[in-house]
Formats: structure tokens, sequence, C-alpha cells
């Protein structure tokens, strides 16, 4: 009797733990659009792409440049080492900082 009375309890807990979570689900759905439309339709901030593009690029003398993002290990991204054996520009692909390599000749 009581492990009918256990299996009945745990049904309907979760039947309206169902109910509940799509209730949260739909609602924040409906913020997360909402937020994203109010982004979307201010031209006043530029994007993250724009922004980077304004860092000029980063004159290094080695082939290969150790990237980590920032100074302070806590803000930047994993070391990514960069060839910079190309005439263009070297991309980091965690911040999007560009080098390039200051021939000697």
């Amino acid at each position: 009797m009581a492990s009918s009375l256990l299996r009945g309890l745990m049904k309907s807990s979760k039947l309206a733990l169902s109910a509940t979570s799509t209730r949260r689900l739909s609602l924040v759905s409906t913020q997360i659009s909402e937020h994203t439309a109010k982004w979307m339709q201010d031209t006043s901030k530029k994007s993250l792409l724009e922004q980077i593009n304004k860092v000029p690029s980063i004159k290094v003398e080695d082939r290969i440049v150790a990237c980590e993002g920032d100074t302070n290990p806590a803000l930047g991204h994993p070391i990514e080492y960069i060839c910079l054996d190309k005439d263009e520009p070297a991309i980091c692909k965690y911040c999007g900082l560009r080098y390039y390599q200051d021939h000697h000749h």
C-alpha cells in the first residue's frame, strides 16, 4: 500500500513539474526574443565585429605569436598560437585580434 501511495505521489509531482517547467520555458523564450528585438533595433550600438575591426593590427617580429586575449589570464582566453607566414594579417579565432609579421629585409 505504501508503495502504491509513493508511486501516485511521484506521478502527480512529475505532471506538476512538467507543466510548470513548460510555462517557465515559454516565459524565458519570450523574454529572450524581446531582448533580441530591442538589441537589433538599436542602430546606435556598434556590432562586435565593428568594434574588433577598430583595433589596429599588432606588429610582431617573430613568425609565431601566442595570443592570450588579455594580459590578465583571468580575463583572457586559452593560448592560441598563430603562424604569421602569410602576407595578410592572421586573426585570433577567440578574440579577433589581428597580427602581422614585421619583415626586416
